[in-house]
């Protein structure tokens, strides 16, 4: 998939953190790849986001920022090409792309079953394997990758001070210990070192607000 010439998002002065909204010649561009690019197998949607220590899952939820929904190729290409890249976000800023229109939250009804594959890296680092997870997850890459019966459901990255923090979402939790998605991953990136990489079940988090199914 070879990534088009656009122009960036406009951002605001003296800052590293990218404004939520796309500027209108972003969207109107993103508009035109959307009507004519090759389908993808599901549509995928950008959110933007900064989490704060103690949140609730509805304050969360309220901060957080759809980006676009795409569902070409194309569509997708123009969006990642138009907001900052992630080396330009400031620490606790995270990016995401989800399948469909689902939200990055761990209390969603799609999410609350699962769980995501959490992997740190070094900064220097992070773009290359945001990058390719991306491209991975839009083609259904990681899919072959899962137990039969379990599906991807959104790929993260959030900028810390020290390492960056970069997840996979997948929708049963008792089905992650049949995945071999951290083999794939290493296939994917085969030159990066993780700094730590495991897997945990959203219901198993402390700070989770839902009910156990």
């Amino acid at each position: 998939m070879a990534a088009p010439s656009v122009s960036k998002l406009e951002t605001p002065e003296n800052t590293a953190t990218p404004s939520p909204q796309l500027g209108r010649s972003a969207i109107n561009e993103i508009h035109t790849s959307e009507q004519s690019g090759v389908p993808l197998n599901t549509p995928w949607t950008f959110y933007l986001d900064k989490s704060t220590p103690g949140t609730s899952a509805a304050e969360y939820a309220a901060c957080l920022r759809k980006l676009y929904t795409v569902s070409t190729v194309q569509g997708f290409w123009s969006v990642y090409n138009n907001i900052p890249t992630v080396n330009k976000l400031g620490s606790r800023y995270s990016y995401h792309l989800m399948r469909h229109e689902r939200r990055p939250v761990w209390e969603d009804p799609y999410n609350c079953n699962g769980g995501n594959w959490r992997m740190k890296c070094h900064k220097w680092d992070t773009q290359k394997v945001w990058q390719e997870l991306l491209l991975a997850a839009i083609g259904e890459h990681l899919s072959d990758f899962l137990a039969e019966g379990d599906e991807i459901s959104g790929i993260s990255v959030s900028m810390r001070e020290r390492d960056d923090i970069v997840t996979i979402w997948n929708t049963k939790s008792q089905l992650s210990e049949k995945s071999d998605i951290l083999v794939k991953v290493k296939e994917l990136v085969p030159d990066v070192n993780f700094t730590a990489a495991f897997y945990k079940a959203f219901q198993t988090h402390q700070a989770f607000e839902g009910h156990s199914k």
